[in-house]
């Protein structure tokens, strides 16, 4: 029988922790066939990013038609957009996809390199919020969407109503960047709130988490559970490939995707 089919369009990371290649190592570990849209290129490892190259608006159209016309999808995965071009781009072409989609806005990487520009930001909120099914962002990104300031838990209430009003139906605002507690992540829909706690591991080898977050929501929706299921499983698997994190060079080390295979 065939696997649920999820689609992760964002950035290839060349140290093989986030990105695609974090997307891709998520989708099967969680049993899904995961497909990639390539829509940047980063020199990556795990000192920063330090440098990337967008490829042309028609490549990454042109890959988008090549999976939805002939394979299809259960679920999508947005991540590094890098421009408003590719945005509206992907976000033309998802707009009539039924299949639940994932956003995870990313602006920056873990080691606070900026990995989206200012218009790209506004069009990701005009374009691709409007049609996602879920939003992910951590606070900074939340910040760059919103303008909310976020620091603490009634701070993350604010700031998903001020993510809500973009348009997505479901709205995770991550809180590992909360300076003190356990990690406190906030899923609305404007009428359910659920809050979802987890220890907060002491760790620097937290490269790839909100890659693999965003790609294992997908990965469980095309499974066919809830949203508020998804986001549960996703976190829990995530809970334990922080806690599997390994070193690798001489920063910081990725998450282990494989951590339930070990």
């Amino acid at each position: 029988m065939r696997p649920p089919r999820v689609l992760a369009v964002a950035g290839s990371d060349s140290g093989g922790g986030a990105g695609i290649q974090a997307d891709l190592k998520t989708m099967l570990a969680l049993g899904v066939h995961g497909m990639s849209v390539v829509t940047a290129v980063t020199a990556q490892n795990s000192t920063g990013v330090h440098g990337y190259w967008e490829l042309p608006p028609e490549a990454v159209d042109a890959q988008l038609a090549a999976v939805l016309d002939d394979i299809g999808v259960d679920a999508v995965k947005t991540g590094m957009l890098a421009s408003p071009d590719l945005v509206v781009v992907t976000a033309k072409r998802l707009r009539d996809v039924e299949a639940p989609l994932v956003v995870d806005p990313v602006c920056v990487s873990k080691h606070g390199d900026p990995l989206l520009v200012d218009s790209a930001v506004e069009a990701i909120a005009d374009h691709l919020l409007p049609i996602a099914t879920v939003v992910t962002p951590n606070l900074p990104e939340v910040t760059r969407l919103t303008g909310v300031v976020v620091e603490d838990s009634d701070g993350q209430r604010k700031a998903a109503e001020a993510l809500l009003a973009l348009g997505p139906r479901w709205v995770l605002v991550k809180g590992g960047h909360l300076p003190v507690g356990d990690a406190l992540d906030l899923l609305t829909d404007g009428d359910q709130v659920i809050e979802l706690t987890a220890e907060r591991l002491d760790t620097t080898h937290t490269h790839g988490t909100g890659c693999t977050l965003a790609s294992a929501i997908a990965s469980y929706l095309a499974l066919g559970r809830s949203v508020p299921e998804s986001v549960r499983g996703a976190k829990d698997y995530v809970t334990g490939a922080i806690a599997a994190g390994f070193p690798l060079g001489a920063g910081i080390g990725p998450v282990d995707h494989g951590w339930r295979h070990r």
